[in-house]
């Protein structure tokens, strides 16, 4: 029988992105609803560098113990100008006094929770085509106004 690969991964860049104020939708049949705009930010990294362009969001549903189920699609302009869609899916967990701190504005250590994504990146330009058809896990951390995301591709 056949061994599947080892698991691995590489850093792909580290995303800064800059948030603006909180969309509270409130509670919908699947949760308590949020829409997290983002305003900008940078990306920079062994692979990738440029800067997320705004107008982009994150639909959150939050559970009562405070984790989110997350979805975000933004996009990045890499620096050599070529545009590249983020498509995020995951969840932030972890214990519920954390969770509390967190949505409070506060910024615990990121060691304290669970902050995962799956990525898909698109690209049309020859130079960033390899993304296209290629999973990302993002690592994150949640600042105020803020979210730092390590993009890891899993080769």
């Amino acid at each position: 029988m056949a061994e599947p690969p080892p698991f691995a991964s590489r850093l792909v860049c580290r995303i800064e992105a800059a948030l603006e104020e909180l969309q509270d939708i409130g509670w919908v049949p699947g949760g308590h609803r949020r829409v997290v705009p983002i305003a900008g930010g940078s990306v920079s990294g062994p692979l990738l560098s440029g800067q997320i362009v705004p107008g982009g969001a994150d639909w959150q549903i939050l559970a009562e113990d405070g984790s989110a189920v997350i979805e975000a699609r933004y996009t990045i302009r890499a620096d050599d100008g070529a545009l590249l869609l983020v498509h995020s899916r995951g969840v932030r967990n972890g214990d519920p006094a954390v969770l509390e701190r967190l949505l409070r504005g506060e910024a615990p250590d990121p060691s304290e929770y669970y902050f995962r994504t799956l990525v898909t990146l698109e690209c049309s330009a020859p130079a960033h085509a390899w993304v296209n058809g290629r999973l990302f896990i993002a690592v994150a951390a949640r600042e105020p106004a803020a979210v730092v995301i390590d993009l890891h591709e899993i080769l």
